[in-house]
């Protein structure tokens, strides 16, 4: 009888290291300005590794083009480029190719993580970049917020295990370089990281967490996740922005409220009702732009990709607290009008009876004389 073929994980492997640096910079780009600004091109519409009827479909496709290579303090020469997206974000993708062994990349995984600041080594680049296309930033923010994300996609070989194998027997590597971590985990602590993994295929694996993600699969199979954890991680900045926004709005709201006690400076809401019900509209505006920027038609597998990206980064939890704050100041902002409508119904009153004073006034002035 024939011996049963044995596949086995390798223990030498090759792929690459992705470094995703974004940073919110206006309330919109103009992408048709922006293609005929600089040297760039419309993204194409992600595909999927397996055949449906359908696929992710952006509702504007970011523009993407090159960017100068990134040179590190250890040698690493990073090649990069740029993709600008229609409600505001700039996102930088800087990828490096490795070979090595597993202990490598986890060294490799926890310097990069923790020990390398990409966001202010790339900001000076982006705003550089941006300055020959102002005209096509809408509303531009002083102050930037920024999220990095790293992804360490290794190379499926042919002949290698399935994913349960790499599971089994690379587990915990797999979870020290999500976590970034240097010192090896406890079963309980991977375990909780490998929570996190979903594959299609018996020979792909994708496992996400907060600040990175493990992929094993093919170069064109995982382009899906790469654009998805992208495209996760923008929602993050977007709604990281509206969270301050709202924020700060709602505290000068209410020190203002604060202020204003007595009757007739209820009388003043009026203009300060209607600023906040405009910002209140242009944010639930903005947040339905970016919520709503692609869409996944008849692929549940990229759907489900997506989701998982979007709880391990944080996505729901800020779209969660952008909705109580949006609730919290409607509430403000209908208690400043009921609180403007007794102000005038009050002066309307006063109005009536000086009139009536008045009348009465002349009536008894007329008898007299």
């Amino acid at each position: 009888m024939a011996a049963a073929t044995h596949l086995t994980v390798p223990t030498e492997i090759c792929g690459s290291v992705l470094v995703l640096i974004q940073f919110d910079v206006c309330e919109e780009l103009r992408l048709d300005q922006l293609q005929q600004s600089v040297n760039a091109r419309t993204l194409e519409q992600p595909t999927t590794k397996h055949s449906v009827p359908a696929y992710v479909r952006y509702h504007r496709p970011p523009v993407v083009g090159p960017l100068e290579p990134l040179q590190l303090a250890g040698g690493e020469r990073l090649e990069g480029e740029i993709k600008y997206y229609d409600y505001g974000v700039v996102s930088v993708v800087y990828q490096l190719s490795f070979k090595g062994d597993w202990q490598s990349l986890v060294q490799r995984a926890s310097q990069w993580i923790w020990d390398v600041d990409f966001a202010s080594k790339v900001e000076p680049i982006v705003r550089q970049r941006l300055e020959s296309v102002s005209s096509a930033l809408v509303k531009p923010y002083a102050r930037w917020l920024s999220e990095d994300y790293f992804i360490f996609h290794v190379r499926e070989e042919p002949g290698a295990g399935s994913a349960a194998e790499l599971t089994r027997e690379r587990g915990r590597d797999i979870a020290q370089i999500v976590r970034g971590d240097k010192q090896r985990l406890s079963e309980g602590e991977t375990a909780e990281v490998l929570q996190s993994r979903i594959s299609y295929y018996e020979n792909d694996l994708t496992v996400i967490g907060w600040n990175a993600a493990f992929l094993y699969d093919t170069n064109a199979g995982a382009q899906t996740a790469i654009q998805l954890l992208e495209y996760a991680n923008s929602q993050l900045l977007e709604f990281r922005h509206y969270d301050e926004l709202l924020t700060s709005i709602l505290d000068s709201v209410y020190q203002m409220v604060e202020k204003k006690k007595g009757v007739f400076s209820r009388w003043r809401m009026s203009r300060s009702a209607t600023r906040l019900h405009g910002v209140l509209l242009e944010v639930g505006e903005l947040t339905e732009r970016a919520d709503n920027s692609i869409k996944f038609l008849s692929d549940m597998f990229a759907s489900r990709l997506y989701r998982l990206a979007a709880a391990r980064v944080g996505v729901p939890d800020y779209k969660d607290l952008v909705a109580r704050k949006m609730k919290t100041a409607e509430d403000l902002y209908h208690d400043m009008v009921d609180q403007f409508n007794q102000a005038r119904g009050f002066f309307l009153e006063a109005v009536v009876v000086l009139i009536l004073l008045i009348e009465l006034f002349f009536f008894f002035r007329g008898q007299t004389i």
